[in-house]
């Protein structure tokens, strides 16, 4: 197995009324053909404007990537070069999104068309990427909602979205995303609006997807409790950048990063009911403003004079362990270089 997408030092900023939006600075990651990849963070962090940048889902203007690269291993096995996903002409995205890499939306209710049935919406996927005939495609739609668990298939594939619950809707978006055998899935918080045990539902529905169709998973979520349950690798985001990536065990028993800490303090733990959960003080720093030290730092427990000097680098902890901090928790010291 190999990386089936390589992310480097991807840049995206707003250019509003109030001035620049640094929303994205120097975002560096890779996915691996077959794992689920747990993207976490505050709100604001930069994880959903991560893959809209990638796909080309953000209005432009405001919206502009300036820089970076995403390339695309996708096609390699059969014959095709890698592609750098931010270089692709409309149509060439076109032909990626929706086709080789599928996106489940937050809100199943606001991505689905409202005057549209669930098959015209999952027909119209497979006609447009497959060049299946209408009746051909009605076929696989009704297939694929009974693949992804929706009821009475066939009569459900005449039902609007409003006729249907926000766990069927959820299944139909995972019906849309896996409709031409993606690459790569990307669920963007896809169980947030959801009651528990729906949730659950959801999440076990993904994972076997993932398993018998050996797709790929970004998982963008605030839950570290579903990301520690079915993430192979966890990438940590604050105030758009990565602050630390490392496999999902070592993430939560050996943390690299004061961010990192915080989030995994403020977890309730089973069995200690006088437990009193941590809160992170202050806020996040202002994104007008150009990153030019280390965004945490105002927030830091650790902070020290390099902090307020230069924007830190990754550095490797372990193989596969990132972290972008100066403070060598291992060793419990400050780093000077």
């Amino acid at each position: 197995m190999g990386k089936i997408l390589e992310v480097s030092d991807l840049v995206t900023r707003f250019y509003t009324f109030d001035g620049v939006v640094h929303a994205l600075s120097g975002v560096t990651f890779d996915l691996e053909e077959g794992e689920t990849l747990g993207i976490v963070g505050e709100s604001g962090s930069g994880k959903s404007v991560t893959m809209m940048s990638l796909l080309h889902l953000l209005p432009t203007p405001p919206a502009k990537i300036e820089r970076g690269q995403a390339i695309y291993h996708g096609d390699v096995e059969n014959g095709g070069a890698p592609v750098d996903l931010l270089q692709l002409d409309k149509a060439g995205i076109r032909d990626i999104r929706g086709g080789k890499i599928g996106f489940i939306f937050q809100d199943a209710l606001s991505a689905l068309n409202p005057v549209l049935t669930i098959g015209q919406q999952i027909s119209e996927t497979l006609i447009e990427h497959l060049g299946m005939t209408v009746a051909e495609a009605k076929k696989r739609s009704i297939e694929l909602l009974e693949y992804v668990g929706i009821p009475e298939a066939e009569r459900r594939f005449s039902s609007y979205p409003h006729q249907f619950s926000g766990g069927m809707r959820q299944r139909t978006m995972i019906a849309m995303a896996i409709a031409c055998h993606p690459k790569i899935i990307i669920a963007d918080e896809p169980t947030t609006a959801l009651d528990v045990t729906v949730q659950a539902q959801i999440i076990e529905l993904v994972q076997r997807l993932k398993k018998e169709m050996n797709i790929s998973v970004i998982w963008i979520t605030h839950d570290l409790g579903v990301v520690a349950g079915m993430a192979d690798r966890v990438l940590v985001m604050y105030a758009g950048t990565p602050v630390e990536i490392a496999p999902v065990d070592e993430l939560y028993y050996a943390p690299g990063h004061p961010y990192t800490i915080k989030l995994l303090g403020a977890l309730p733990k089973i069995g200690e009911e006088s437990h009193r959960l941590e809160s992170i003080d202050g806020v996040p720093p202002d994104l007008h403003a150009e990153p030019r030290h280390c965004q945490f730092a105002w927030r830091c427990p650790y902070v020290q004079e390099k902090c307020w000097q230069e924007v830190p680098k990754q550095r490797e902890l372990s193989p596969g362990h990132l972290t972008t901090c100066f403070f060598d928790f291992k060793n419990e010291r400050a780093l000077v270089s």
